[in-house]
């Protein structure tokens, strides 16, 4: 198993600077990780950083809330693929969720798996710290009526992250034909083989390079 293949290496604090994308990109660059994931505005520093490696640039979008208009999704999708970006996570609109407007939510993943199509991957964030098993089931069967390539936990700002029963639950109900991306509080290896048993077939955290030692990483993402 290629490890380093299952990583998005990421930084996403709103205090990260200059000098910590910097460094997340030359570790991405070292250990062959799959992307890094950065916030839209660092997206074309990470292009120009890493477009003569096999690294993606992963960028987020409506992150971390969910809750911004799709109109706004959208440009913000078209906006970070042409400075770059090749895979983009968006986050859903948890609030029409719970209010059970799913065709809204289907709706909304549908405008940037478009705006997406043919230049990058769609990761859907479904927020499971905030759901209900019947949530995240119905989540899981609306991205993937929207074409989205994955589906993935957590953004890591809502109080909690990623377990193995969460991306065993979301494997079993979008099949074998879409990815599960665990994500938040992913800081060992341990953790990061358990997320992989249990059916991810990527991993978003900060501590990859702690990962891949076989380390315990400090980061909560």
């Amino acid at each position: 198993m290629n490890l380093a293949k299952y990583i998005d290496h990421t930084q996403l604090k709103s205090d990260t600077s200059k000098e910590k994308i910097d460094q997340i990109v030359q570790e991405a660059r070292e250990h062959g990780f799959a992307s890094v994931c950065v916030n839209p505005y660092w997206v074309p520093f990470c292009y120009d950083h890493l477009k003569d490696t096999d690294v993606k640039v992963c960028t987020v979008i409506g992150f971390p809330l969910g809750a911004t208009s799709t109109a706004a999704k959208v440009h913000e999708t078209k906006q970070a693929i042409q400075e770059g970006a090749e895979e983009v996570d968006m986050v859903i609109n948890i609030g029409e969720l719970k209010s059970k407007n799913d065709e809204a939510v289907q709706r909304d993943i549908e405008a940037v798996v478009e705006a997406a199509k043919g230049s990058a991957l769609t990761k859907v964030i479904i927020e499971t710290s905030l759901l209900t098993d019947d949530e995240k089931f119905r989540a899981c069967k609306l991205a993937k009526a929207a074409g989205a390539d994955f589906v993935k936990t957590s953004t890591g700002f809502s109080g909690g992250g990623a377990n193995a029963e969460d991306v065993k639950l979301m494997r079993e109900t979008v099949g074998s034909d879409m990815g599960v991306k665990a994500s938040g509080g992913v800081r060992d290896l341990q953790t990061t083989k358990a997320m992989i048993d249990a059916g991810a077939t990527r991993i978003g955290a900060s501590s990859g390079v702690d990962i891949i030692a076989g380390e315990t990483g400090s980061s909560d993402y």
